[in-house]
């Protein structure tokens, strides 16, 4: 798996967890069997003192004598790696084991007192108990001596060393089952991601349309992404389809009249300069239509008041002859999430159309959340204008795909087609009829 694989990553970063936890298991685990180990050793090294002053007497001449056969073999064979000695707290050696012969009398520690015991882990070579006796005989002689018993490190160290290597060896087989089992679980909890990804595949191969299994959970609203964004262009690369088939159409006939005007140009000149006119006004249009975006939402945020304010100052100084008078309702802190591109078409068109064809006024008013046919609609936009308006029967007519700009009654239209096509890819409504207040056309656009 390579690197930029989310697989390989999950994988490697719970392989390294897992061997940082079992290696903190290991140390701990060998730290608690060596330390149960040594307090095995210290329990046994006390009996061998209490066997040691189970033989012991005390000689009324104050003497200390042990038997030459001990208890403990141990004792009497050298290097058996077991070694006993008595002395007393002035550190002067009042008996030695056979076993201790060559050895280095140990030092017992200052101020032990009787009844003590002490236990010194000379790793590695041997572990020491001392205990401090008060020794008193029927003749009522006292004495003092410190029983040391010793043993070598060899049998602990052995102990520990076996009990690593069985504990590293099961880790070791624990880790790598583990492993396989979270490579295994990772591979069915990333089932959902390969299947999304077969299914793009097919989509790109155009063996499907759409993403239309029943996905994880966390996968639905991904899916749903997706899906709108594959609708989104096919619509986007149908709209180019359809303005090209419709330019190309457009414009045959005034190619026609052109055509036949070539011979006669001299006399027929103001109808040539009408059709090249005409040939431009169709293309613009056209293009206007093929550039518009339509339905792709952007994270910014745009404030619908002073973005209908810059367009109403705009118009004015366009139509500075008719002196219109602009009168904006927009509720405030209105914050809507459009592409800018797209509102413009839409605002733009209609509020051109409106300052076009009114006389001297131009009512705009939005509302928040509307509802209508049964459904909740995020933004009302309305343009009403004080103009002739649009004659019963030719609303529909002039939203037509395909009706030339010359052929709109009163100059609506031009532009309208874009704004009716551009609202219904974002999923809103367009409504248009007679304003009951300025007499003239008002516009309804409902978007989601």
């Amino acid at each position: 798996m390579r690197t930029q694989s989310l697989s390989f990553r999950l994988l490697a970063t719970e392989g390294l967890v897992l061997a940082a936890f079992f290696a903190l298991v290991a140390v701990v685990l060998e730290q608690s069997f060596r330390e149960s180990a040594e307090q095995a050793l210290k329990e046994r090294l006390q009996v061998q003192i209490y066997s040691l002053l189970s033989t012991a007497e005390l000689k009324n001449s104050g003497q200390l004598t042990l038997p030459p056969n001990l208890p403990e073999p141990r004792f009497v064979n050298p290097g058996s790696g077991l070694y006993a000695f008595i002395q007393q707290p002035n550190k002067n050696l009042v008996w030695r084991s056979p076993s201790s012969i060559g050895l280095d009398v140990p030092n017992p520690p200052e101020k032990l007192g009787a009844g003590n015991t002490y236990f010194l882990a000379d790793n590695p070579r041997r572990y020491f108990l001392h205990y401090d006796t008060i020794w008193k005989n029927i003749a009522g002689v006292e004495k003092e001596y410190i029983f040391t018993v010793a043993e070598d490190s060899e049998f602990v160290s052995q102990q520990v060393d076996r009990f690593k290597k069985t504990l590293r060896f099961w880790l070791l087989i624990i880790g790598i089952v583990l492993i396989f089992l979270q490579f295994a679980l990772l591979r069915w909890c990333l089932k959902p991601l390969r299947i999304m990804v077969k299914d793009l595949n097919a989509i790109e191969q155009g063996e499907k349309t759409l993403l239309d299994r029943q996905y994880s959970t966390e996968l639905q609203g991904l899916a749903g992404n997706l899906n709108a964004f594959i609708t989104h262009e096919r619509a986007h690369l149908e709209r180019y389809r359809n303005t090209l088939a419709d330019l190309a159409h457009s414009l045959k006939t005034p190619l026609a009249i052109l055509r036949g005007y070539t011979e006669t140009f001299s006399a027929n000149k103001d109808a040539v300069q009408e059709q090249i006119s005409r040939m431009n006004k169709i293309v613009e249009y056209q293009l206007q239509r093929a550039a518009a975006k339509g339905g792709h939402k952007t994270i910014k945020g745009i404030d619908l008041s002073a973005f209908l304010n810059k367009i109403s100052a705009s118009l004015n100084k366009v139509y500075i002859d008719k002196a219109i008078t602009f009168d904006t309702s927009v509720p405030e802190q209105c914050q809507i999430y459009f592409e800018e591109g797209d509102l413009y078409e839409i605002v733009g068109n209609l509020l051109d159309n409106a300052c076009k064809w009114c006389r001297h006024s131009v009512k705009i008013s939005v509302t928040q959340n509307p509802r209508k046919d049964r459904r909740n609609y995020a933004l009302l936009l309305q343009i009403d204008d004080d103009g002739p308006g649009i004659p019963d029967g030719k609303l529909n007519e002039i939203l037509k795909r395909g009706v030339r700009a010359d052929e709109n009654i009163h100059g609506h239209g031009i532009g309208m087609t874009v704004v009716y096509d551009l609202v219904g890819m974002l999923g809103g409504k367009l409504e248009g009829n007679k304003s009951s207040e300025l007499g003239g056309m008002s516009w309804r656009v409902y978007l989601p």
